[in-house]
């Protein structure tokens, strides 16, 4: 039986798109710095559940996880990545900047929307963290924790459900979860906790573990949240 829980993974992606490859100045290098690296193996657990949603598209061209009016640097159409390295040259027009969000943008979010309605209990918005905070974001220059779980300070989620993903993801992992810190929960997960609870999760990329036992821990952890979540139904 699949788990009745709906993944996000919107950072994982790589491509850049062909409607703005010629300006777009990123190395290789930068476009996976501000990836979420290791994202695409880690949470490689379409089979195991009933709904899974990423993308292929990088995050520094379409973040998916930001408001789509957010036109700030860090911002859904980026000018610069998390490491302050200029996206663009030039940056895209305002016609263009619309159609990547009608190509890329809207059509996950709808997606989204729609398998809320399926067999789910929970959604889970999944990333990778640099284990170092960059220059943009919380925590620069500072060492972060292994693994964050975030639920908007419980308005996206009841904390009856945090708490218990938290303990079953520190038996999978063997050491203390944070919760809220240094991530309190994205767009992605407060604006769709109206159709659905979801919690973010924040995997560092520090060494503490391979990719593949990452996946392993994770998905141990799920599958035993939702037997919980089950029996107390």
């Amino acid at each position: 039986m699949k788990l009745p829980l709906l993944i996000s993974v919107p950072h994982g992606g790589l491509r850049v798109p062909e409607e703005v490859r010629d300006g777009c100045i990123l190395s290789p290098k930068d476009i996976v710095e501000d990836s979420d690296e290791g994202a695409s193996e880690i949470y490689d657990v379409g089979d195991e559940i009933e709904a899974f949603v990423s993308t292929d598209v990088a995050r520094a061209i379409v973040d998916l996880n930001r408001a789509e009016d957010d036109f700030r640097p860090d911002g859904v159409i980026k000018t610069h990545t998390c490491f302050n390295v200029p996206v663009h040259d030039p940056f895209p027009s305002a016609h263009l900047a619309e159609r990547l969000l009608e190509q890329y943008y809207r059509p996950y979010h709808e997606r989204l929307r729609q398998l809320a309605r399926s067999d789910v209990m929970l959604g889970i918005d999944c990333h990778t963290m640099l284990a170092v905070g960059p220059p943009i974001g919380p925590m620069a220059g500072k060492k972060r924790p292994e693994i964050c779980l975030s639920d908007a300070d419980g308005t996206t989620c009841s904390r009856e459900w945090t708490g218990m993903l938290t303990e079953c993801l520190e038996a999978s992992f063997g050491f203390e979860i944070s919760v809220n810190a240094p991530f309190k929960g994205g767009y992605i997960v407060r604006s769709h906790a109206r159709e659905l609870p979801w919690v973010q999760l924040e995997l560092s990329r520090d060494a503490f573990a391979g990719n593949g036992e990452k996946r392993d821990r994770v998905l141990c952890a799920m599958r035993r949240f939702c037997e919980l979540a089950r029996a107390g139904a």
